[in-house]
């Protein structure tokens, strides 16, 4: 598979993003953004909770045509997110949040993904985007992790 972006569903990316989230810890300053540490773990989860649970609501048909239109792009290629980029309402974390908690199940989730493979990706519809490739979905998960663990300096 020749992917755009490191692959995530292999071991070795796997294993080095999450090595790169152990070195965060709840009192750890983000370098720009709003966001504190547990805050910014809840936010990364929900693009998995939108794969593996029934948490998020699908987006109706007209608002899926916008996104497809506006939104998937940004969010599936291989260009990185700029600093301070706006965010769908389902991605805002307010209040506090369990660090422990928020880390510890993002781990579960980028295991998971990693052992479902990407062929279990291969168009599998999103609940915004439609069906996306392999990737598509990978550059989606690994991109939006980057980003944030940049942001943390790790």
């Amino acid at each position: 598979m020749n992917m755009e972006l490191p692959d995530i569903f292999t071991q070795e990316v796997a294993n080095g993003v999450i090595d790169r989230i152990e070195k965060i810890n709840e009192n750890t300053v983000p370098g720009w953004g709003k966001m504190n540490a547990g805050q910014v773990m809840a936010h990364l989860n929900v693009p998995y909770e939108m794969v593996f649970e029934n948490k998020h609501p699908k987006p109706g048909a007209f608002m899926r045509f916008l996104l497809k239109l506006i939104a998937k792009d940004a969010v599936v290629s291989a260009r990185p997110y700029k600093k301070n980029t706006r965010t769908a309402p389902a991605f805002i974390i307010e209040g506090n949040r369990n660090f422990e908690l928020e880390k510890s199940r993002l781990i579960e989730y980028i295991d998971r993904v990693q052992k479902l493979g990407a062929k279990n990706f291969d168009q599998k519809e999103s609940n915004s985007f439609g069906k996306l490739s392999m990737n598509q979905w990978n550059n989606m998960f690994y991109k939006h992790l980057d980003h944030h663990l940049t942001q943390f300096g790790v």
